[in-house]
């Protein structure tokens, strides 16, 4: 997988158009870190490219709050209690 800087982004866009279907995902960096990922696309794959990645999305999602549940002790916590956080904030949002 090939990572382009935001810079080199910038200027040799129509260089990194060029190449992105061959290299099939392209990650661009801002001072190094990933900020954005590149990946072909045609009509016809639209749609089921943009669900695959919100699937992923939402399991990162899911993953990244077992982990912090785990972490806090919450794994612990019973039916009982999870009922009564639903209930005390279903009531501060009412007011």
């Amino acid at each position: 997988m090939k990572f382009v800087s935001t810079k080199d982004f910038r200027t040799s866009s129509a260089k990194i158009w060029e190449i992105l279907p061959e290299e099939r995902e392209m990650v661009i960096t801002n001072n190094g870190k990933p900020v954005a990922l590149l990946t072909p696309l045609s009509d016809t794959t639209l749609e089921n490219t943009l669900a695959a990645i919100r699937q992923a999305k939402a399991i990162n999602a899911v993953k990244s709050i077992q982990q912090e549940s785990l972490k806090k002790g919450l794994q612990k916590t019973t039916m009982e209690e999870i009922d009564e956080e639903i209930r005390r904030i279903r009531e501060e949002s009412k007011q």
